[in-house]
């Protein structure tokens, strides 16, 4: 199956995404360009204990309603995973101590209980 490509728009936009969002004081854990073979495309994932306490459903329409009309067809489609997600768990205890993980590739790999063919990180804290 042929692959979307990380090319330079996704990756600028989805910094200003995240942009928008630390504007809007909504703060961000950890935030990535990621393929998860059981979607096949690119996902921006997010993860945060400010949205996982308002809820899964008030999260997503949050972001929809700070970003959403900005990147209507350029920004992939949000997942929102929990902090204690192991994906999430894994990703911040190999770079949660690390001064800056921003651009940082990742892929071909197993961490926590996810495979991800590909990724890139704004965020991990």
């Amino acid at each position: 199956m042929a692959q979307a490509t990380l090319v330079g728009p996704d990756v600028n936009e989805g910094v200003e995404a995240l942009s928008i969002l630390d504007a809007a004081n909504i703060p961000i854990t950890v935030a990535l360009l990621a393929i998860f073979p059981e979607y096949g495309d690119w996902r921006f994932v997010l993860s945060s204990s400010h949205l996982e306490g308002i809820g899964l459903f008030k999260a997503y329409h949050l972001l929809a309603e700070t970003i959403g009309g900005r990147f209507v067809d350029t920004l992939p489609s949000m997942l929102i995973l929990p902090l204690k997600d192991p994906f999430i768990r894994e990703l911040r205890k190999m770079f949660g101590k690390t001064k800056d993980v921003a651009g940082k590739r990742l892929g071909g790999q197993t961490i926590g209980n996810r495979f991800l063919e590909a990724g890139y990180v704004f965020r991990i804290r």
